[in-house]
């Protein structure tokens, strides 16, 4: 029941970035905002396989919190040089 409450918790502060992302016109900032949803959805993830006691779906989660959101940020600074030049 407790992890429960805290998994509703993380949805809600899951909907700040999405809704960062919806409203401002930076393509960097919406890069941003989405990496932090990626690595919000990732923790839920984990919270979930705690819940099932499932190690298979943890596996997943932790495979997408270490190399997942690198890709990402890479490509945000790439875009943001390509701007700036």
């Amino acid at each position: 029941m407790n992890l429960e409450i805290v998994l509703i918790a993380m949805i809600a502060a899951l909907l700040i970035p999405i809704y960062v992302a919806w409203k401002t016109d930076d393509t960097w900032q919406k890069m941003l905002a989405f990496g932090s949803a990626s690595s919000k959805s990732a923790i839920m993830i984990l919270v979930i396989s705690v819940l099932r006691d499932d190690w298979m779906i943890g596996v997943v989660a932790a495979i997408m919190l270490s190399v997942g959101n690198a890709g990402f940020m890479l490509l945000a600074h790439i875009l943001r040089r390509l701007n700036e030049a």
